[in-house]
């Protein structure tokens, strides 16, 4: 067979890819539409082909190219594959795995542009948040199993709750993202073992897995980098904190970017009850019930700093925090949420482009400037992936 090569780049990646597999493999990988067009935009997808074509032929057959997921696929597939892990290291290689496998369909169907950018986005988040949350599963259950169940001192089961920061919270993450996670639970106490520990050490040491699990770069590489950074504090403070913690922190200590950023906080680990408590202490810090002027101020301060830097490092076309990027359009929603959320429960949702539809149904904000925004947010965020997806690296 002798394929149609987009560029006179595939047609040497090509050559290379013969080198390495038979030809019943290459006449079955040939088969898959749109195969050079991905390899010549995304080198990732290329030496994933090269590195395991069985892989790609089987995303190809089951029709996953082809078909956005239904609500709960992700989870489902991923807790197949973890059904007979039984240690740590089976966790870290399977999530890895796993990790690979949905980077190339996503990144295939945005490529062929058999998927909206919503969608991209929702499966990036999805991924992540599937990850996390059946590494808790597994890492809770054996960490129980050594030292007994955290209670409070009622007696009551705790859990860790994970709280999603930034476009993780949004479910609007990129290609290439960090996850910003905080790491919570319910009440202080301890655990029920015969070595009982006090509930911060148990849920620290827990966190602890979790980001190694997730985040350790090994030779299968890393299923995502993880900053818990966003916590009260930052670095210096406690990993783990129980939710009243965090409470009192929010009302006395919290600072203006701090109301920002818990804007997008999702809990993507832990029960209903939790994620409703949660949300409930979050609310008065973020939304006040006045029309809080003040928000603009501290956000324009805030897009000072931020220019100031890209232009100090160079950094001035950046698509993201540079002039006329990502953060601005976010920055212009969010302005209006922090402004008028609390009088408007309306606004107080997680992703900014439901955000500035809604500015314009209540006459807030001009259709047509919000329509130039909306276009403009989905010029950038697609050009943005397309970078991320060229390597699988952190660029914008």
């Amino acid at each position: 067979m002798n394929p149609g090569f987009s560029s006179s780049r595939t047609g040497q990646l090509w050559q290379s890819f013969l080198q390495d597999h038979d030809a019943e493999l290459t006449d079955k990988i040939l088969k898959i539409p749109g195969l050079f067009q991905v390899w010549d935009a995304s080198d990732y997808v290329y030496q994933q082909c090269k590195r395991n074509p069985e892989m790609v032929i089987d995303l190809f057959e089951s029709g996953q190219f082809r078909q956005s997921f239904e609500p709960g696929q992700m989870r489902k597939l991923l807790q197949d594959d973890l059904s007979e892990v039984d240690d740590d290291i089976q966790l870290s290689i399977k999530l890895r795995q796993f990790r690979r496998k949905q980077m190339v369909r996503i990144i295939w169907r945005d490529l062929g542009q058999l998927a909206p950018l919503n969608e991209t986005l929702e499966d990036l988040s999805e991924l992540a948040d599937v990850c996390v949350d059946e590494a808790i599963q597994f890492l809770f259950h054996r960490a129980v199993a050594k030292s007994g169940m955290p209670r409070d001192p009622e007696g009551n089961p705790q859990e860790l709750i994970v709280i999603g920061m930034g476009k993780l919270g949004a479910r609007e993450l990129n290609l290439s993202s960090d996850i910003d996670l905080i790491f919570c639970y319910p009440e202080r106490g301890q655990t029920d073992g015969r070595r009982p520990l006090d509930n911060e050490q148990f849920f620290t040491r827990l966190a602890r897995q979790v980001i190694k699990v997730i985040g350790e770069n090994t030779a299968e590489g890393f299923v995502f980098r993880v900053d818990t950074r966003l916590r009260p504090f930052g670095d210096s403070g406690p990993l783990a904190i129980p939710l009243s913690f965090l409470e009192d922190y929010l009302q006395r200590q919290a600072r203006d970017w701090e109301r920002y950023a818990m804007v997008k906080a999702r809990v993507i680990s832990g029960s209903e009850q939790s994620t409703q408590e949660f949300q409930s202490l979050i609310k008065p810090f973020v939304y006040r019930r006045y029309l809080d002027y003040s928000a603009i101020e501290s956000i324009r301060d805030m897009k000072k700093l931020i220019v100031n830097e890209m232009h100090n490092r160079g950094m001035d076309a950046n698509i993201k925090l540079g002039r006329g990027g990502i953060r601005e359009i976010e920055f212009i929603a969010q302005a209006f949420q922090l402004i008028r959320g609390g009088r408007d429960p309306d606004l107080q949702i997680r992703p900014v482009q439901q955000v500035l539809k809604r500015l314009v149904e209540k006459d807030i904000l001009p259709g047509h400037e919000v329509t130039e925004l909306l276009s403009a947010y989905e010029f950038l965020r697609l050009t943005e992936n397309r970078l991320q997806a060229w390597k699988d690296q952190q660029t914008h």
